[in-house]
């Protein structure tokens, strides 16, 4: 099981919408989607360690 941490973000009222409209249309949660967006930029910038891109955590 993957460790999870909180973490307090600050956001623009717009962007929050925006996220929150996509995370509707894909069935996510808001939370899953910020992190659905940011392993995929991650994983694009070859940041995150393959493992981890393969097993889509």
């Amino acid at each position: 099981m993957v460790e999870r941490k909180a973490f307090a973000l600050r956001i623009d009222s717009k962007t929050l919408n925006a996220v929150q409209r996509w995370a509707n249309d894909d069935l996510r949660s808001l939370n899953g989607q910020i992190e659905f967006v940011l392993r995929e930029a991650l994983r694009k910038a070859g940041r995150l360690p393959k493992a981890a891109a393969d097993k889509g955590e």
